[in-house]
């Protein structure tokens, strides 16, 4: 049985990361760690905007059984992380259109506004090479990444953003800062 109280605040944190665009009508992924063999994410169908306990399936982190037939495609890469980086509590994987446009032309966000830059600084934009081969290779170089930077963050050219923490509710903030910022970013460059 999935954990009531953790699936309400998911699916309220999930409407609105789909009204800040951080989700699609069914692109993205979000999930929470229950205990050390266990985690909770979205199904395939999950309609971010209409999300309810239906929407999500208990995993688990040690064997995959029938109920990672109907999981995110997502699953795999958050299982990677929650079994190698013992911070995470909560990840997110989603499409924001500011960032993930951003990524096209720049390998590189560095932030000029305030909480862009005191949150993050900058962040390296992770090219993640052939597009064919990237659901063959994504689990292991997200979670290889993110182990090895000092951000909660990866940012994947042309794919997306995976965001990690311990806290929901900081989780939901970087996701803010981070498209506000790029937005900011991408307004001033077409002055």
């Amino acid at each position: 049985m999935v954990d009531k109280a953790i699936v309400n605040q998911l699916t309220d944190l999930s409407l609105t990361m789909f009204r800040k665009n951080f989700f699609g009508i069914y692109h993205g992924a979000i999930s929470a760690k229950l205990d050390t063999e266990s985690f909770v994410i979205n199904t395939r169908d999950a309609i971010f905007d209409e999300m309810s306990s239906k929407s999500f399936c208990e995993l688990n982190l040690n064997k995959q059984d029938y109920r990672w037939n109907i999981a995110s495609i997502e699953s795999y890469v958050h299982s990677s992380i929650y079994s190698n980086i013992h911070e995470a509590k909560f990840i997110a994987f989603g499409m924001p259109i500011y960032t993930t446009a951003y990524t096209l032309v720049h390998d590189r966000i560095k932030f000029e506004d305030y909480f862009g830059a005191t949150t993050f600084g900058s962040l390296e934009v992770y090219n993640p090479g052939d597009f064919k081969t990237w659901y063959d290779r994504n689990s292991l170089e997200i979670t290889r990444y993110l182990k090895e930077s000092i951000h909660n963050t990866m940012i994947i050219k042309g794919i997306g953003t995976y965001i990690y923490d311990r806290d929901l509710t900081e989780l939901v903030k970087k996701v803010a800062i981070l498209e506000n910022s790029v937005r900011l970013l991408s307004t001033k460059s077409s002055f």
